[in-house]
């Protein structure tokens, strides 16, 4: 059953055949004719004009890439194939297993698990296709052992640093998942990748590459293959899967349009501040520690508070950057400093685990009586941050967290706002975490807004 989607992927798979694109990630939900197209026709094509072509492919189960290299393997031995293409190659029999098989002109193509032995193994072509499963999307371990996998295994195989090719294919599923970390390193100055996305239903923007191609849809809702996935199918697949579900593997957003934990409704056209001045009684610093300035660990966040005079509070700041300890505790000393500019510091409220445990009692020993007075150690306790940011978010929901409007005061807004609204799939959660802290810690005074506010 064709469609125009599958010329999309054709067209920029013959792009990379040919070196016009070194790199692509191709997002696409699932039973879309992805791995057919990628894994068994693509070799299958390139083989009959460059049989040359050495291939490695790897998928989160080693028996799924093999499945795919059996199915390739049939193909080009089948009676059409050999009829039409057989002068060009042909398989060799003394290397001809599922998982590699060399044709007589030099050519090979490699079936692999993630974190499956590729040593001494490589290609001119490297392919990730599905490398997490869809049900551990939320596990960081399986997320960092699939961005381990490709920047410490499949960097390394290319044939020809100048001229190997890669190529991952999958439904979105976190912000920390294989596409997600590719397309935060290009954001860094890191290599880059051609992103060709391909939602289940259209949202809108118009989604171009650098060959010319775009999204032909034009009406919101559009759905990429009615005559397959029509309006019945796919909204059964979206109650099934859920918001977070549909956002990732269909919609290919890690988290809903309209966010996942905390929801940008909350804040749409109100619950927002503009600059204020005196408007307040008390200020309140959130802190979440990190171990490490290392790039894999996570950063370091402290965000600031106003406590309005009806109870409510207001976001007036967020730093993070990744430090080592003794940095730490010296931003924390100048952000307390400065919070305390009008004697209305409140509390330094920094989270009761390893680093923060230190923390604490740094601050405590060698900072001046009125801040080492001032620090709180928050008990974390069992329930983890998922609990803690849907316990924060209720009183987001009531309106009794004010958050700025953008502006060029607030230049750390945006990412803020990245963060928390992909939460739990964000790539980072030292902002929520730190965000959630301090909504949760001033609950009881949230709670006195809401009682004058149920009592007129």
């Amino acid at each position: 059953m064709h469609n125009w989607h599958i010329d999309a992927i054709a067209e920029h798979l013959e792009a990379v055949t040919e070196g016009h694109i070194r790199n692509l990630v191709i997002n696409m939900p699932p039973r879309s004719m992805k791995s057919l197209l990628v894994c068994v026709f693509w070799p299958t094509w390139a083989w009959t004009k460059r049989p040359n072509l050495q291939w490695l492919f790897s998928s989160y189960a080693e028996d799924l890439a093999l499945r795919d290299s059996l199915k390739c393997r049939r193909l080009i031995v089948s009676p059409w194939y050999q009829e039409n293409w057989g002068h060009v190659y042909q398989l060799r029999g003394d290397q001809n297993q599922k998982s590699k098989y060399e044709n007589n002109k030099g050519g090979h193509r490699i079936a692999i698990g993630i974190g499956g032995v590729a040593t001494g193994e490589g290609g001119d072509i490297l392919v990730m296709d599905d490398p997490v499963k869809a049900k551990d999307g939320n596990s960081d371990a399986t997320l960092k052992s699939a961005a381990s996998f490709l920047d410490e295994t499949l960097s390394t195989r290319g044939n020809n640093p100048k001229t190997v090719r890669k190529v991952i294919i999958m439904q979105r599923l976190s912000q920390k998942d294989p596409t997600g970390h590719v397309l935060e390193k290009m954001g860094m100055g890191g290599e880059r990748w051609e992103h060709l996305c391909l939602p289940m239903r259209y949202e809108g923007s118009r989604y171009m590459t650098s060959i010319g191609w775009r999204d032909p849809r034009k009406e919101e809702g559009d759905l990429l293959w009615p005559e397959r996935f029509g309006e019945k199918e796919v909204a059964g697949l979206e109650k099934s899967l859920g918001p977070r579900g549909a956002a990732g593997q269909l919609q290919q957003r890690p988290a809903p349009q309209g966010g996942a934990t905390f929801l940008k409704s909350w804040w749409t056209g109100q619950n927002r501040y503009h600059h204020r001045k005196n408007e307040k009684v008390s200020r309140w610093l959130s802190v979440d520690t990190a171990l490490k300035e290392a790039d894999d660990n996570a950063y370091s966040a402290v965000s600031t508070w106003d406590m309005l005079p009806d109870y409510r509070i207001a976001l007036t700041d967020v730093w993070r950057d990744k430090v080592n300890f003794p940095d730490l505790i010296a931003q924390l000393e100048r952000l307390s400093v400065h919070a305390n500019r009008d004697d209305l510091l409140g509390g330094v409220v920094i989270e009761d685990r390893v680093s923060g445990i230190s923390a604490v009692q740094t601050l405590r020993a060698q900072s001046p009586e009125w801040l080492a007075s001032r620090v709180i150690a928050f008990p974390v306790g069992g329930k983890g941050k998922l609990y803690r940011a849907r316990q924060a978010s209720s009183w987001c929901e009531r309106g009794g967290v004010l958050l700025p409007y953008p502006a060029d005061t607030a230049p750390w807004l945006y990412e803020f706002e990245e963060e928390i609204f992909n939460f739990p799939g964000s790539r980072y959660a030292d902002q929520v975490d730190t965000f959630s802290q301090m909504v949760v810690y001033l609950e009881w005074y949230l709670s006195s807004w809401w009682q004058g506010v149920m009592n007129g």
